[in-house]
């Protein structure tokens, strides 16, 4: 079960990555492109950290508001998400 999740994981992160690459690239050609609403729905389906990294190495959506500062908030969610789930005495707190 948790190497399926780590597939997963590992899966969403490429996948949001590689829409970023794929998006800054079509903006460049003036071909179609990869909605905002599906960049972040990658993001916030567990693809934010290749969604960041994509955003940072491609240098594209860094200025565009609100599109930064809602990538950002769901960088933040999963990084509060994950504290919760994986550092144990946190965990152990909440759980009683």
């Amino acid at each position: 079960m948790i190497e399926l999740g780590w597939a997963y994981f590992v899966l969403v992160n490429i996948a949001a990555f590689g829409a970023f690459v794929f998006d800054k690239i079509a903006a460049q050609n003036g071909w179609w492109r990869v909605s905002e609403a599906s960049l972040l729905s990658l993001a916030f389906i567990g693809g934010s950290l290749g969604a960041l990294i994509g955003q940072r190495v491609m240098r594209h959506k860094t200025q565009k508001q609100p599109f930064r500062s809602l990538l950002i908030a769901i960088v933040s969610l999963h990084i509060v998400v994950g504290i919760l789930l994986f550092v144990p005495g946190i965990r152990a707190t909440l759980l009683g």
